[in-house]
């Protein structure tokens, strides 16, 4: 891919190397290794978050008008690519690549001049409240009602799957503001304040111990008139440009290269239990060389929708192609990791976090350690975010015209 590069590119690489090697902590690479779940703590992320908001890099899928680096789809890959390589941590997209995007391109400009900055500065922490229970990859159901009274909506309902709710001063909420016309066509996008009355999180924890998620319960909950993103019943509009964002706004590949890259190299010195290291053994070794050409042809097709990007085009429907195969060789990588730990990869510690001082001693290396924990949370990849087969009656219909 490489070779592709224009010499400004290749520049920029080098440019973005050097940062990440001046200003990336060691701490905060060891935070992002030894995390079992699909999103960093806060104190890991956030840290990292400001680091790039000093730098102006923290908003790559921004308009540069609005906050935004002015970069271009190639050069955001390569950014991407490098934080990769470099063990930096995935930095929450709630706010930067789902909320922000929409007040950017949906937003009026006093909504941009309240919302934005926070958002920028890692100041405001946003949650997501799509799905609900009965309301999941059947997302037009849902039944969290918004009635508008006077110059504020009053919100009854639930939501369910919340990242970091726990952790969020706000929420963007699909609500649905008329019962009457077609569900699509009666779902309003919210912005509601956490810290009310009327809002209660009750956390889910997950089958590996962790607190990630969340059911969010409305009652009576209410936010001004200026806090509602469009019109009335232009939700649903909404909700679709930002799903693109969420499964096409970054790129799966890099991530998955590198945790290829790690898993090649721990082969090299994993004992196969016959004769030598794991890497001699020819079904694994064909095993990870099928997952490295997946993930290969992924970049490739991501590579292909930055083409797109780059003429002025959306993301559009191929984004689901993506979030599909991006979610299930992560999961192939999940299982591939654990068949290389062995014994080692069985064991769970309930401590959390898994770094910093109080952290417990690995049995044998923090790789094992974390191993259980992230196969079992990863679990939610093809679920998540639009589940497998949600995907795939997208990619039917408007890919293949099905």
């Amino acid at each position: 891919m490489d070779m592709d590069f224009s010499p400004e590119d290749l520049a920029f690489r080098e440019e973005v190397r050097a940062f990440l090697a001046e200003s990336l902590p060691e701490h905060l690479k060891v935070g992002a290794r030894r995390t079992p779940g699909v999103f960093v703590e806060p104190d890991i992320g956030l840290e990292w978050h400001k680091i790039l908001y000093r730098k102006g890099w923290v908003a790559p899928h921004w308009p540069k008008e609005d906050g935004g680096t002015g970069w271009s789809p190639t050069q955001r890959f390569i950014f991407e690519k490098e934080c990769a390589l470099a063990g930096a941590p995935a930095l929450s997209i709630l706010g930067l690549r789902l909320v922000g995007p929409v007040i950017c391109h949906f937003g009026t400009q006093e909504q941009k001049d309240r919302f934005l900055p926070g958002i920028l500065a890692g100041e405001v922490y946003w949650c997501q409240g799509y799905s609900e229970p009965g309301s999941g990859s059947d997302l037009a159901s849902l039944k969290t009602a918004a009635r508008l009274e006077g110059d504020e909506y009053v919100i009854n309902g639930s939501k369910i799957w919340t990242t970091h709710a726990h952790h969020a001063d706000w929420i963007f909420a699909l609500t649905r503001t008329n019962p009457e016309v077609k569900k699509q066509a009666g779902i309003t996008f919210l912005l509601v304040p956490m810290d009310q009355p009327g809002v209660e999180v009750s956390p889910i924890i997950s089958m590996s111990g962790d607190h990630e998620v969340n059911q969010v319960f409305f009652t009576d909950a209410r936010t001004g008139v200026e806090n509602r993103i469009g019109d009335e019943g232009q939700g649903w509009t909404i909700a679709k440009f930002l799903l693109e964002n969420e499964r096409g706004g970054s790129c799966f590949a890099p991530r998955l290269l590198q945790g290829i890259a790690e898993l090649e190299e721990l082969a090299r010195t994993q004992p196969s239990g016959v004769n030598g290291a794991m890497a001699k053994d020819p079904r694994f070794r064909d095993r990870l060389a099928r997952a490295r050409l997946d993930a290969e042809a992924l970049e490739v097709t991501e590579l292909r929708i930055l083409a797109e990007l780059a003429k002025g085009r959306q993301p559009g429907p191929q984004t689901s192609l993506c979030k599909l195969l991006g979610s299930n060789i992560g999961q192939t990588l999940d299982t591939l990791r654990l068949d290389l730990l062995g014994y080692d990869g069985l064991q769970l510690p309930p401590e959390r976090p898994l770094y910093g001082n109080e952290a417990p001693e690995p049995i044998g290396s923090e790789r094992a350690q974390i191993a259980m924990a992230r196969f079992l949370n990863n679990r939610a990849a093809t679920i998540f975010g639009g589940s497998d087969e949600t995907q795939k009656n997208i990619i039917a219909k408007s890919v293949l015209g099905l």
